[in-house]
């Protein structure tokens, strides 16, 4: 079963072995879909031709054709004005077609990933659960069998283009998120606090890597699994990051993300103060990884 995530940032996409339990194979590009939504509601021509690009380098090591595959997009193609006419020119050229999936959908998803990957880890408890993405931010609360989640088009990409500058961001950050700490507000005041704070997607995962050292190509989800972070050491990161050159910053973080991770480092490193956390748990499984899951569950179902 292969699992394809196009977001607002990212091209990712994973195999899984369905009756081993397991994933086997994984891709990941840099395609910026959400570059120019801000400014022109629309998904660019360039971005078009990085997904087109991305999708047929994946085809070397993944047999769309004689492999079950499923392929969901989020929020960049949730709100623009061509996303069908988008997912037709990627179906006709490649013959992977996407599905448009709801927020709810998509941090049920997600939850189903972070959720079993805590369990292996040992984790137990109440959970508020944040996945910052290129174009919008999912909060999603866990308690017991019982959750609840909002999708707020707050995202790195998204971020990065309306203020462009580290001082612009700074600046309207709190505004930004208020939203998400009302939500927070009236959630703790309905259910209590949840016990811990766990962080997914494609930041957190980079600023705990970072810190441990490690390179964007040498990069080990399994290290990364469970380790924690807290918001002196996001402006610790924030610091090394900036000071950087940006060859060397894309060394850690990856070619293309030189810039967005400093967006998405400021808005991870609010979400401590916002939502009334020391530490959070890094957790590098998501949307791909949920969606693999749950697509091989329905399959050995079906059979």
């Amino acid at each position: 079963m292969i699992a394809i995530d196009l977001g607002s940032n990212s091209l990712r996409m994973i195999q899984r072995d369905c009756s081993k339990k397991c994933f086997v194979n994984e891709y990941e590009k840099l395609v910026k879909t959400a570059e120019e939504l801000h400014s022109h509601n629309r998904i660019s021509e360039g971005a078009v031709e990085r997904i087109l690009e991305g999708l047929k380098e994946a085809s070397q090591n993944f047999d769309f054709e004689n492999e079950t595959y499923v392929a969901v997009t989020t929020e960049a193609l949730r709100r623009a004005s061509n996303s069908q006419e988008v997912i037709e020119k990627i179906y006709q050229d490649t013959g992977v077609k996407f599905r448009v999936i709801g927020a709810h959908k998509e941090a049920e998803l997600t939850l189903l990933a972070v959720d079993k990957r805590l369990e292996s880890l040992g984790f137990r408890g109440s959970y508020l659960l944040i996945d910052i993405g290129g174009g919008s931010t999912e909060i999603i609360f866990k308690k017991g069998n019982i959750s609840e989640s909002k999708s707020f088009p707050v995202g790195i990409v998204t971020m990065a283009s309306k203020y462009p500058s580290k001082e612009q961001i700074m600046l309207h950050l709190k505004d930004e998120l208020q939203e998400i700490k009302e939500y927070a507000q009236q959630y703790y005041k309905k259910e209590g606090k949840p016990d811990f704070f766990v962080a997914t997607a494609g930041t957190p995962t980079t600023i705990a890597a970072f810190l441990q050292g490690m390179k964007y190509n040498a990069y080990e989800a399994q290290v990364i699994n469970g380790s924690t972070l807290n918001y002196f050491d996001c402006t610790r990161a924030l610091e090394e990051l900036l000071a950087l050159s940006f060859d060397e910053r894309a060394s850690y973080v990856g070619v293309g993300r030189e810039e967005l991770i400093i967006s998405g480092v400021m808005i991870y490193a609010e979400f401590f103060r916002l939502l009334g956390f020391e530490d959070s748990v890094i957790i590098d499984d998501g949307l791909r990884e949920g969606l693999a899951i749950s697509s091989c569950e329905d399959t050995l179902n079906i059979s």
